[in-house]
């Protein structure tokens, strides 16, 4: 005889592969600036792969880098410093994305993973997001 158990299937988003696999994925701001004449946007717009393939605007930086220096404010150590004397230097929101991993870690260190997650997320505003790719992969022959 089969246990009830084994005749409910287990719902898929308790797994940890709907964890990992239906988190929105933060990107880098695109390099590419967008063209200044009438024409060359109609060019841009319809053969741009993404909508948010322009580089952002150069004076949403100094609001993101303060973002950035705010949410290790309150860490002393000499990682930290060196990490805010490196956002400070920073001349792009895509060199700021890359410092995303080195300001987790730090946090972590000094506050905990959580505190970690919660101000990266906070931080993520300020990048263009995707939505999570899907779970079906293509059969290989």
């Amino acid at each position: 005889m089969i246990s009830f158990s084994l005749l409910v299937r287990p719902r898929y988003r308790d797994t940890l592969a709907s964890r990992i696999g239906w988190r929105t994925e933060v990107c880098p701001p695109s390099l590419r600036q967008a063209p200044r004449s009438a024409w060359n946007r109609l060019w841009f717009w319809l053969l741009a792969p993404g909508p948010l393939q322009s580089s952002p605007a150069l004076n949403r930086l100094p609001p993101v880098r303060q973002d950035f220096l705010d949410s290790i404010g309150d860490v002393p150590s000499t990682a930290a410093n060196t990490l805010s004397m490196r956002i400070g230097q920073a001349r792009t929101l895509r060199e700021l994305w890359h410092l995303r991993a080195e300001l987790y870690s730090v946090v972590a260190l000094h506050h905990s993973q959580h505190e970690a997650e919660r101000r990266l997320a906070e931080l993520n505003r300020h990048f263009p997001t995707r939505a999570p790719r899907s779970g079906f992969v293509p059969l290989l022959s």
